[in-house]
């Protein structure tokens, strides 16, 4: 299973490569992934398999995955139907599709999420995959980024489902914490749901999460708007793979928590619902992919329905009608994307004669809808009937609920068939024309050109414009599919067939996950003959009512106002009332003065804690004011430096003093035997001089008139109490530790576990390796969103060099590269020739403080802030040409190889078998150089010493180098 998910990831990494060297035939290749890993699934078929690997076990946060036969079938789906979506790409999409490369990754990738999402056993895992899919389905929904409907669309989607993702999160944080396990396996070995109302709120919060992802009423609006995306998206995510997740959960939990109160009430009412409600809306929408996201709408509604019953009989049906769905609506959207691809639209009003000119594709279509609607002996059939018995049979619903239950599914069943006639019609018989659609006050359907970019390459001239009396119908463009575009959607009709045929060996294959529903194995066999029986009477009642709507279609024809309202215009007002509830909160809270927000700000952090230290238990505090007289006058010189930054107009100047401040910090550090924080004091408070000095640059000298605020008695005790609410907080916290404090144990752990002598290197690149994963980071996005600020102009790239110059001159001598670019009223040849000497000494203390960080004093934070001021200097020195010279590499490039150099040593912990971020000590004996001892946490600050280094660089480029040359222009 791992491997399976690791080839999915490679794949999606190579698959824009694939592209630009294969063009779109490389979407053949990458189906190897998904049909290698469905053998796999194939040859475990009713093995249960487990893998456990230790990732964060302290917050249960372990690679959990349970490979059974849910598993297994819903893999089954995933991987097959990935597989043949991949081979109807190769013929879908052109060689000059935008994006075409990254579409492909995103698409491999969706695969290998579903993968994971239907084998993780631990849920905060599965919610990972499942929010995965989430934004993978934005990303792909979202293809066509310049157009606006693609982009509502996609924000829709990401919207809703992101939010029912959120709730389920919720769901499943109270269900492990009552249960005391995150394990699917252990709650579903207990045998009977979790009691208490906290646990009946985490069920209907899991079931939100199901709901919103499988696009049920009330929330279902998503799905018929993002048929916005291209025809192999909706085919894949939306028919067989994404929109299952939320089915496939409630199958997951059925067995057990059918029973909680809140269960029934929420799945059997909004199934049935769906089922009715968008049956209706694929009777009245006129483009044929809507009516297939209608119908999908409905049938997700039956699914949820049946899998949800919590019987053994329901869980078979389920699963049947699961499969049966798959193979004809996966196959249907194909079909609409080749009828789209040949003949440039959609409106089952305007197509006409279809059928005629590609017989092969119209019996492929046929035999899809046959089985959608559930005639024999298609698979469909087998599944209906089947569904019909389980709802006879749910004696444990109420006689009044389970024939309310039953009344429904037929009248929604009725529904499936018309729609399934109608789309049959729709696209593929002849019409007259002009076309007109009754009960829309007869208005004639208005000309939509033809979308040329989705034609092949030869066919790319527009139609011309039909003429309404006498003009050219559109099938008279029809460009013939060829048999690799025809192979994917033939190959699922044939297996709702087989399916069908077969149906007692598909139930064979089915019956271990029915068997695991309370009731065993007392449910119906998956077959196409049960005799003569209630199910097949109501089933023909199903047929006859179907065929009737149907021949009555115009009567369901929406009008100019929508008979079923709009779940549109609910979300849209949804949106504009949170807009306006933002704005208003915001006004309150932020109307832009900086006073007010440090005031609010400080203000709670006096009110709050100090009403806790004084309603709740504290312990006594016992002070040692100093040990030294030095620690008293080092205080004192901060104390007056913070009071001069307040009155000094000086922008330089109050800068400078709150540097002293800092600098005192460091002292303080280093007294207290803490020379490893000293040492990172004085380096980033050195470098946060040198940025604010960069700054100031733009701005006066002094303080401008209108900006000096009077001396204000409020603002000095709001500064007094906030000083002093920190340091009473700093003593209480100090005096209420009841236990032996940490840090007693932390150097010999150190010096056993990570192999160093410096403790707080240790405690950053080893034992708390994650926080500094997560620090670095935050370095990484904040350096991105300053160059983006600076730069939004422009693309981003390493800062200039001198021969960018037009007054560079490859033959005058100087003491740096790109000395004499600066101005002479500008350059210190007293600071060029210090620069020249001290600068390679400077890049060897910070290699030393890399290599030494792990038993003395320095690091990688350390070594990165040292070569940083180098480059400081350097940039200092010789301006922002020199600085191209010093490192001629854009930063965004070292910051990502700091990235993956940090985040390369979990993974590699993960392949060596050991848990991610742990370290190796390696003992080896060099000829020369002797005896060495080498721990791989260096390869993680290596990582750290880049980011900062990169980070340096960004800031000086962005905030020294453009400004400068703003400032020169200016």
């Amino acid at each position: 299973m791992l491997a399976i998910l690791l080839v999915h990831a490679f794949a999606a990494l190579v698959a824009p490569v694939c592209v630009r060297v294969w063009g779109r035939n490389a979407f053949a290749l990458l189906a190897l992934a998904p049909l290698g890993s469905l053998l796999w699934v194939i040859a475990n078929w009713g093995d249960t398999q487990r893998v456990r690997i230790r990732w964060a076990p302290a917050i249960e946060m372990n690679i959990d995955l349970r490979f059974d036969t849910l598993s297994a079938i819903m893999a089954s789906l995933v991987l097959g139907i990935g597989a043949l979506i991949l081979a109807y790409c190769a013929r879908y999409f052109q060689d000059d599709e935008p994006r075409l490369g990254v579409f492909a990754a995103q698409l491999v990738g969706f695969a290998g999420a579903m993968f994971g999402l239907i084998t993780s056993d631990n849920m905060l895992l599965l919610y990972i995959f499942w929010e995965t899919t989430t934004v993978l389905s934005f990303l792909l929904v979202g293809h066509n980024g310049e157009q606006a409907v693609s982009r509502r669309a996609a924000i829709q989607a990401l919207l809703v489902t992101g939010a029912g993702g959120l709730a389920m999160l919720v769901g499943i944080v109270i269900l492990g914490q009552r249960t005391g396990s995150y394990l699917l396996s252990d709650l579903l070995a207990a045998g009977h749901p979790p009691t208490g109302v906290a646990a009946q709120v985490a069920v209907g919060l899991l079931l939100v999460g199901a709901l919103s992802k499988s696009a049920i009423v009330p929330l279902h609006f998503w799905l018929p708007g993002a048929m916005a995306a291209p025809t192999p998206v909706s085919a894949y995510l939306h028919a067989a793979a994404m929109v299952k997740a939320g089915v496939y959960l409630v199958a997951r939990l059925a067995p057990v928590f059918a029973t909680s109160p809140v269960w029934h009430p929420l799945v059997l009412t909004l199934g049935v619902f769906s089922m009715l409600l968008a049956g209706l809306r694929a009777m009245q929408v006129t483009d044929l992919k809507l009516v297939l996201a209608f119908g999908t709408v409905s049938q997700l509604g039956f699914l949820i329905l049946l899998v949800g019953l919590g019987t053994p009989a329901g869980a078979l049906a389920g699963v049947a009608m699961i499969l049966a769905h798959a193979f004809f609506k996966g196959c249907l959207f194909m079909v609409v994307g080749i009828v789209d691809h040949g003949s440039g639209t959609r409106d089952l009003r305007r197509l006409s004669g279809v059928g005629r000119k590609a017989p092969w594709l119209c019996g492929i279509a046929v035999l899809a809808a046959a089985s959608m609607a559930g005639l024999p002996p298609l698979l469909g059939f087998a599944g209906k009937e089947s569904a019909l018995s389980a709802i006879l049979d749910a004696g444990q619903l109420p006689w009044l609920a389970r024939n309310g239950l039953l009344v429904g599914v037929v009248v929604a069943s009725a529904l499936t068939v018309a729609y399934s006639a109608r789309f049959v019609w729709g696209a593929f018989s002849e019409k007259p024309w002009p076309p007109r659609e009754q009960g829309t006050d007869d208005e004639p359907v208005r000309w939509h050109p033809v979308d040329v970019s989705r034609l092949p390459g030869e066919h790319r001239t527009p139609p011309p414009r039909p003429d309404p009396a006498t003009g050219d119908r559109p099938d008279a463009h029809w460009h013939a599919p060829g048999a690799l575009f025809l192979i994917p959607p033939a190959v699922l009709a044939a297996a709702g067939l087989l399916g069908g045929l077969a149906a007692p060996w598909v139930g064979r294959l089915i019956e271990p996950y029915a068997e695991t529903l309370p009731g065993g194995t007392a449910y119906a066999d998956l077959a196409l003959w049960h005799g003569w029986s209630v199910e097949l009477l109501l089933t023909a009642v199903v047929l006859l009512a179907g065929a009737t709507m149907f021949a009555f279609r115009h009567e369901f024809s929406a009008s100019r106002r929508h008979r079923l309202g709009n779940a549109d215009r609910a979300y849209d007002a949804t949106l504009r009332a949170m807009d306006r509830l933002s704005r208003r909160m915001t006004a309150a809270v932020q109307r832009g003065s900086l006073p007010l927000s440090q005031a609010t700000i400080l203000g709670t952090l006096i009110v709050l804690p100090v009403a806790m230290l004084v309603l709740g238990a504290r312990r006594q505090v016992e002070l040692r004011l100093w040990d030294t007289a030095v620690q008293p006058a080092v205080a004192a010189i901060m104390a007056a430096m913070a009071v001069a930054a307040t009155v000094l107009r000086n922008r330089l100047a109050s800068v400078l003093v709150v540097g002293v401040t800092g600098y005192g910090c460091g002292v303080l550090f280093a007294l207290h035997g803490a020379p490893d924080l000293a040492l990172t004091q004085f380096l980033v408070e050195t470098l946060t001089l040198v940025i604010f000095v960069l700054v100031l640059r733009a701005f006066p000298a002094e303080i401008e008139d209108s900006r000096t605020a009077a001396y204000r008695p409020h603002r000095a005790v709001f500064a007094v109490f906030a000083g002093v609410t920190v340091a009473v907080l700093a003593a209480f916290a100090t005096a209420a530790r009841g236990t032996e404090p940490i840090w007693r144990l932390i150097p010999d752990a150190a010096y056993q576990l990570g192999g160093g002598k410096n403790a707080v290197n240790v405690l950053l690149v080893d034992i708390r390796a994650w926080d500094t994963l997560g620090e670095i980071s935050v370095l990484i996005v904040a350096a991105t969103g300053v160059a983006s600020l600076v730069f939004r102009t422009r693309p981003l790239g390493s800062a200039p060099r001198a021969a960018d110059s037009p007054n560079y001159d490859p033959d005058a001598v100087s003491w740096l590269p790109a000395g004499r670019l600066v101005d002479r009223r500008d350059r210190s040849m007293v600071l060029q020739i210090t620069t020249r000497l001290v600068f390679p000494t400077i890049m060897v203390l910070s290699v030393y403080f890399f290599f030494a960080g792990h038993n003395a004093p320095g690091g990688g934070f350390a070594g990165g802030l040292t070569a940083g001021l180098a480059l400081t200097l350097r940039y200092l020195a010789g301006g922002r040409y020199e600085l191209g010279e010093a490192l001629p590499i854009d930063p965004g490039h070292i910051l990502g190889a700091g990235l993956i150099a940090a985040a390369g040593t979990a993974v590699t912990s993960l392949f060596l078998g050991a848990p991610p971020l742990s370290s190796a000590i390696l003992d080896i004996t060099l000829p020369v150089v002797g005896h060495v001892k080498l721990v791989t946490a260096i390869f993680f600050d290596l990582g750290v010493y880049l980011i900062v280094v990169g980070l340096v660089l960004d800031v000086l480029r962005s905030l020294g180098a453009r400004l400068d040359k703003e400032l020169e222009e200016t």
